[in-house]
Formats: C-alpha cells, structure tokens, sequence
C-alpha cells in the first residue's frame, strides 16, 4: 500500500538579505547574542570570525547551541508550522523539532553574519511519487485503508533525512 516512512528537513538560511520580519527578528537577536556569547572564545579579540574562533578553540562550536536560546521565542510564535513551505493546497508543513544553526558570522560586520533554522518533520507515510511531487499520509495507516492524504512538492532545501522502506510495499484496491 505505501513505499516507505520518511521523515523531511527544510534548512531555512537567514542572512542580511533575509526580508520578512520573522527572518529579522532571527537575525538581529542571534547576532547580538554571538558578539556576546563570542567574547569567551576570544578574550584578547584576535579572531573577527566564527570558523577563526572554532579553529582556535573547539569549544566555539558550542555556538550553535547557546545563541539557539536567543531565538527559541520566535521560532515558538510559528506553532509548529515551516513558514515557506506549503502543500498542494496551500496547507503550512508542521515540523516537530527546529534546530538553530550559526553558520558564520564576524564580530565587526554584521553584513557577514549567516544562520539557518532545520525545522524536521515527524514521520509521514509516502504513498506514492509523481514527478517532484509526493502523495503522503498519516505515519500509522488505519486498518481499514482510509486516511487524510496531501500532496508535496520536493523543492530547494527540503530533504529526506530518514527512509524506512515498506517490507512488502502493496497496491489496495477498493471496491465501493
């Protein structure tokens, strides 16, 4: 009846040119929290970068995490829902985790600071592939064969990051 359970990941990088006001917020308020969470990696002011500071101390890395509680009050105001990607029907794609990201940023210019938001999925049921598209359902498919399906459109930054594969995928006809 289906192919496989997967699970998705949409990787939302947030730089300078980033427009919306959520995207700001994000921006802004990690940036802030970097020129200060930064300092304990870098306490002569040598390294202007986020890749100098982890070359130099490993412990930079730890970044990702601390500048993360900066912004956890905004990703909360999405309940749960990725801002840029829709179904078919125009449906928001709900996420369970989001994880923050810094992928680099300078302690002089704030032009050079870029992050990303990972929100991922639960599981979903994919049922069948058209093209770019992906019929997908429920993870746990009710016994009669009858469940809410939607459509989506594999795009730029989503991804499968789990596969399980059906053990023995099966077409169900139904008879009315």
């Amino acid at each position: 009846m289906y192919k496989a359970k997967i699970k998705l990941v949409y990787r939302q990088v947030i730089d300078e040119t980033s427009e919306s006001g959520f995207e700001k917020a994000i921006f802004y308020a990690s940036y802030q929290e970097f020129l200060l969470k930064s300092q304990t990696y870098n306490l002569e002011g040598k390294f202007k970068t986020f890749t100098k500071l982890k070359a130099n101390d490993g412990r930079a890395n730890s970044l990702h995490y601390k500048l993360g509680f900066s912004v956890v009050h905004f990703i909360a105001q999405l309940n749960n829902k990725i801002p840029q990607i829709k179904d078919n029907m125009g449906n928001k794609l709900s996420f369970d985790t989001a994880r923050f990201e810094l992928i680099e940023s300078h302690i002089e210019d704030i032009s050079l600071h870029k992050v990303a938001l990972n929100y991922e999925t639960n599981f979903f049921t994919l049922i069948e592939l058209m093209g770019e598209y992906m019929l997908l359902g429920p993870e746990n498919l009710p016994e009669d064969g009858r469940f809410e399906t939607f459509v989506l459109r594999m795009q730029p930054d989503l991804s499968i990051i789990s596969y399980q594969e059906a053990e023995h995928p099966q077409i169900m006809l139904s008879a009315s």
